[in-house]
């Protein structure tokens, strides 16, 4: 079986590994079909930041099924999502069904060889099923748009409510559609990268490029003020960046609320005047992390699969590179390198992904960008 294998601190190759085993309750054999690239596949690849060597990354994948135990709810031929956590059964935290704040999981792609592999088993409620017409390559977007739409839940949505998102990647844009799908009024996005905030604005936003606004003011804080009268009621930090962080404080209003989605990629100073600004204005601080599955039937995961079939939240306008298996390494050094434009990238694993890649509209060749 092929698999492409992180060895050591930038050190990736792809070849052969052993069949997987099969684990846990109820396990479920699977075609994995695409495998998307999050900011912590990099990381792990490029700084060291994985638990342990060797380690098959890739957590946000789909599949088909292959092989089901006895009474499944699944079929051979099924088209599913993967959720990428498994919980711990022993801490408390899962007890209460939120084991994604416990500290015991185990995590596919992280913890445990993940997704950029041709098969793998998993436990059977970590499947969620995707309609036979949705392409895999779209299925493997449910898991980030999964933590958008956990992350923006959390913030309560005023009438006529105005939102601001700092950046444009992948999560700051489907966290923007799902403000935009959960009732927010006026939903203003900055980027730097000005093929984002054309993606963005194709999308129907409202966008800022917070180094210039013809015959305005400059920078982000300063245009949203200009532009909403003196702040929005909500701003979510979707870059990682110290920075932006800082002026999601800045630009949310008086009691407005502020959601810190993006993972910071440094250490960030408040000021003292901005802490008493943000007092002032009794501003609400939100953190979030991942998503959730439960309860079966009714969760964030569900909510999206049909948000995403039914064409209420985008994704194929995020997905700027597809790839077969075994150009991963070289996308990967290009990808760390910053050797080219990017934006969503995608591992077309199985053939149908492999199919879905090479028809899309527009598309690159498999490694090309747009």
């Amino acid at each position: 079986m092929k698999a492409v294998v992180l060895d050591a601190p930038g050190v990736l190759r792809h070849g052969e590994v052993p069949e997987p085993q099969p684990f846990g309750d109820r396990p479920v054999l699977i075609r994995v079909g695409a495998v998307g690239v999050c900011g912590s596949d990099l990381l792990r690849v490029g700084h060291g930041t994985a638990y342990h060597y060797p380690l098959v990354l890739g957590h946000e994948f789909s599949a088909v099924v292959e092989q089901v135990p006895d009474g499944s709810r699944l079929r051979p031929g099924d088209r599913v999502a993967v959720f990428p956590l498994l919980p711990d059964p022993a801490d408390p935290l899962t007890e209460i069904g939120q084991p994604a704040l416990g500290s015991g999981y185990d995590y596919f792609g992280s913890r445990r060889d993940g997704g950029l592999q041709e098969r793998l088993w998993v436990p059977e409620r970590n499947l969620i099923a995707v309609p036979a017409t949705m392409p895999l390559l779209h299925a493997a977007m449910v898991e980030p748009a999964a933590v958008a739409l956990h992350a923006v839940r959390k913030l309560a949505v005023p009438a006529g409510g105005s939102a601001l998102v700092i950046g444009a990647g992948p999560i700051g844009a489907l966290a923007a559609q799902w403000l935009r799908v959960l009732g927010w009024s006026r939903v203003l996005v900055a980027d730097v990268d000005p093929r984002k905030r054309e993606l963005m604005a194709d999308l129907g936003f409202e966008t800022i490029d917070p180094g210039h606004d013809a015959g305005g003011p400059t920078g982000t804080v300063a245009q949203v003020r200009a532009r909403t009268g003196g702040g929005v009621d909500a701003a979510v930090e979707a870059s990682g960046l110290p920075a932006t962080l800082l002026q999601t404080l800045e630009a949310a209003a008086p009691r407005g609320q502020v959601l810190i989605l993006g993972d910071l990629k440094g250490d960030v100073t408040v000021p003292r005047a901005l802490i008493s600004s943000l007092i002032r204005r009794e501003l609400t601080v939100y953190g979030t992390w991942n998503s959730t599955i439960a309860p079966a039937g009714h969760s964030e995961w569900e909510m999206v699969v049909d948000a995403i079939a039914s064409g209420r939240i985008a994704v194929d306008p995020l997905i700027s590179h597809t790839a077969p298996l075994e150009q991963a390494p070289e996308l990967f050094t290009e990808l760390l390198d910053r050797r080219q434009w990017s934006n969503k990238v995608l591992f077309a694993v199985g053939a149908e992904a492999r199919a879905e890649a090479e028809n899309r509209t527009g598309a690159p060749d498999l490694a090309g960008a747009r």
